[in-house]
């Protein structure tokens, strides 16, 4: 029995998917992860890490993050108390949906998560107070390859459910996508 519905929405390589959760009086059983039925969504690399934020405040936006070849990343992004509002902004040079962005409602009642592909950026705004994600992470976190950009940027116009909220000095700071960018080359 499979544990996943795999959703492939317009923006290619990146899948939503739905978990099925093992129910009965005492709670329940969900997989957060899978090697062998996730391959079909487009995972095909060990884990080399695993992350939990929480993030206090309804409104928070986090992000928008990613990492430069040869330490890109798939990240696969699961919320485990709360609500988010997940996004993906795609980045890879020469992609036909090129500075695009996708975003769903992952949830612990909701049992969604969005696998990103390496190339795209991430971030999230909290839909309530006291979220907690889970992110496995294909590659270890590699301080000289990380990048960002300004969630707040008009060229991508993100439609933020809340509106512009909290945001660390180091999120606030990101660029913008510069006239010079070319995407990342994967």
């Amino acid at each position: 029995m499979s544990r996943f519905s795999i959703q492939c929405p317009p923006l290619e390589g990146l899948r939503v998917l739905q978990r099925h959760k093992i129910s009965d009086q005492r709670g329940f059983l969900s997989r957060i992860f899978c090697a062998d039925e996730l391959q079909a969504a487009g995972w095909h690399q060990p884990i080399a890490q695993i992350n939990h934020t929480c993030t206090l405040q309804r409104g928070t936006i986090r992000g928008l993050h990613f990492q430069h070849p040869p330490h890109a990343e798939l990240k696969l992004v699961s919320c485990v108390r709360g609500s988010v509002f997940d996004v993906a902004v795609d980045l890879r040079a020469g992609s036909p949906t090129y500075l695009q962005w996708h975003g769903e409602v992952l949830s612990a009642d909701n049992q969604t998560a969005l696998l990103i592909p390496a190339g795209f950026a991430h971030g999230f705004q909290t839909l309530e107070d006291g979220c907690e994600l889970l992110y496995c992470h294909s590659h270890v976190y590699h301080p000289e390859s990380e990048g960002g950009l300004n969630a707040m940027d008009s060229t991508l116009a993100i439609a933020w459910p809340l509106g512009a909220g909290e945001r660390s000095a180091r999120d606030t700071g990101l660029p913008s996508v510069a006239p010079t960018f070319q995407g990342i080359l994967l």
